[in-house]
């Protein structure tokens, strides 16, 4: 009697094992063997960082293809956490409001729910709610010796333009070429980008002092700022903007040297996504509803420029972002950092 109780023991061991195996064999069975495949990769795939921004003066948002939950974070400068709110995004609010478009470098360590962790180092600037109105101003093209291409600024109010972001075509449609500094800008102020350093006394003028910066052009009654580097980035031909940290355009200008070079260095492209966001509009400054699909005569000429012959606007009329504000200077008439030249050039 006391075997066949041992023997009904055993039995019901083995069947506590037995049937809970055989449930999820009887499920597996019912799921395509690319199902099961799909279970066991979304249970061992890793998460992926997406992307990190500063949503408030207090807060930054880190993104992730799937929940995870912070296991340590650090700053670079330091800054003190009060709360971490874990899930795909991630918002970690922080003790102290961030200095407006500084850049800070975060070190985070996240965990999924299956244990899989991932570490991503990723720099982000201080939320900039700020921005002054920039028009682009005037523009050259072309290198000659010491003078340099550069982007003149405009300010139509005050603010501070850290964080600010310049877009050319030829360099990328989705990445800046060039992002500021934190500055605080007057209105009337001209803003002049430099599009190459060749100096080591070519330096950004961030503060009052706009005596800072030495190098060629680098003058007293403009701002300036250079882009690290010897490498062409301005071209007759190509499209250039620039956004707040939400990505919305603030200004624009569309170049093209000839009909034949419209498809060069992204314009084409680029002009169809700044005419469809309003933002770069027909000579006469319709912008057609946003439906308006420009063609290279919707462009700014660019025929005729040469380093000292420059594009520029007039500052006469009301800026509006088309190519009916701009002209080519006469020869010599080139004025980064001052008000441009009325000197037209005729063909």
């Amino acid at each position: 009697m006391k075997k066949i109780t041992t023997i009904k023991k055993s039995l019901s061991v083995v069947c506590r094992f037995i049937i809970p195996a055989l449930i999820v064999v009887s499920a597996l069975s019912c799921s395509s063997e690319g199902d099961i495949r799909q279970i066991f990769t979304n249970r061992s795939e890793p998460p992926v960082f997406l992307d990190s921004r500063a949503v408030s003066p207090t807060e930054v948002v880190f993104n992730f293809s799937k929940p995870v939950q912070v296991t340590s974070v650090t700053f670079n400068p330091e800054l003190e956490v009060n709360e971490i709110h874990n899930g795909a995004e991630v918002r970690i609010v922080l003790a102290q409001p961030l200095e407006p478009g500084k850049k800070f470098t975060a070190d985070i360590l996240v965990e999924d729910a299956n244990k899989n962790t991932l570490t991503a180092v990723e720099t982000f600037r201080g939320r900039n709610d700020r921005m002054p109105k920039l028009v682009f101003n005037e523009l050259r093209t072309e290198l000659s010796k010491q003078k340099v291409e550069f982007v003149e600024f405009f300010s139509l109010n005050a603010g501070n333009i850290g964080a600010m972001k310049l877009f050319v075509s030829t360099n990328s449609l989705t990445e800046p070429l060039y992002e500021f500094p934190p500055a605080e800008i007057q209105t009337g102020e001209y803003i002049v980008l430099h599009m190459r350093t060749l100096s080591d006394e070519s330096v950004d003028e961030t503060g009052n002092d706009l005596d800072l910066s030495g190098g060629v052009e680098a003058l007293s009654t403009a701002r300036d700022f250079w882009i690290a580097g010897n490498t062409k980035r301005l071209h007759k031909t190509c499209a250039i903007w620039i956004t707040d940290q939400d990505d919305k355009i603030i200004d624009a200008v569309v170049l093209v040297e000839k009909a034949a070079d419209w498809g060069k260095n992204n314009t084409a492209a680029a002009a169809e996504f700044l005419a469809l966001s309003g933002a770069w509009l027909s000579p006469d400054g319709d912008d057609a509803e946003g439906t308006w699909i420009p063609g290279y005569a919707d462009a700014v000429s660019t025929s005729g420029t040469t380093n000292t012959r420059t594009i520029n606007r007039d500052e006469s009329i009301s800026p509006q972002a088309c190519a009916g504000n701009w002209y080519i200077s006469a020869t010599s008439s080139d004025t980064p950092g001052r008000e441009n030249s009325t000197k037209r050039y005729t063909p």
